[in-house]
């Protein structure tokens, strides 16, 4: 079993997710904590803690500086980033400390259960222990960059889809549905449907980049580098 910390400064929010980890088999939800400080408190009298699904927005720290903080005392739990917080600099920010995927909210769910589905295929693999050879290596680093949604949508091509995801994936900095377009060779508004839908399901962070006129321009990254 999986033991899982929930944090989130809504309570509500946090008995929603706390509900949403209880459906997927194998994970079992040991304390909820609705501070940075209850949150590292908690952390430090949960003897089996696996995994936090950690929000940024914390009334009195955001969530990176309690995961800098888990790290200075020692505290080795893995972490999910669920929160609002869609800016890249946050993500990137996030994966420099270690976090090892970001759900950004609102999600459905399948989102939910997508990540932690990937995470136990992880936690599976590396129990196994041994040495590895690079393709085991590859599968390790990559168990987290989950495809597509296993469940598309009716009227979705999982080609398409991966096609779109190979795009996030492989860019430098985050792409428009018109850049998405000409790479894969999709209509601008295939590609932003798709966009849309890998945002939706928490694989795609949205961000807004404001020109000298008129409407944003809508930007994706993908939530997890290979």
């Amino acid at each position: 079993m999986i033991e899982v910390l929930v944090v989130d400064d809504d309570v509500r929010v946090a008995r929603v997710n706390a509900a949403y980890v209880e459906k997927v088999p194998g994970f079992h939800v040991a304390a909820e904590a609705h501070t940075a400080a209850e949150a590292l408190r908690e952390m430090e009298v949960l003897p089996q803690l696996d995994l936090v699904l950690l929000d940024h927005y914390l009334p009195d720290e955001t969530g990176l500086a309690v995961v800098q903080e888990m790290r200075r005392r020692g505290l080795q739990a893995d972490v999910i980033m669920v929160t609002a917080a869609r800016d890249v600099t946050t993500v990137q920010a996030a994966m420099r400390h270690g976090a090892l995927q970001y759900l950004v909210k609102p999600f459905a769910f399948a989102g939910l259960r997508a990540k932690l589905e990937a995470y136990a295929d992880l936690r599976r693999t590396l129990d196994g222990g041994g040495e590895a050879e690079q393709a085991e290596v590859d599968r390790i680093f990559g168990a987290l960059s989950t495809g597509t949604e296993p469940d598309l949508p009716k009227g979705h091509s999982p080609t398409t889809a991966e096609a779109v995801r190979q795009a996030l994936v492989n860019a430098e900095s985050p792409l428009s549905a018109q850049e998405i377009a000409e790479r894969t060779g999709l209509s601008r508004q295939t590609a932003q449907r798709y966009l849309k839908l890998l945002e939706r399901t928490g694989r795609a962070i949205l961000s807004l980049k404001y020109g000298d006129a008129g409407r944003p321009e809508h930007r994706y990254v993908w939530t997890t580098r290979p």
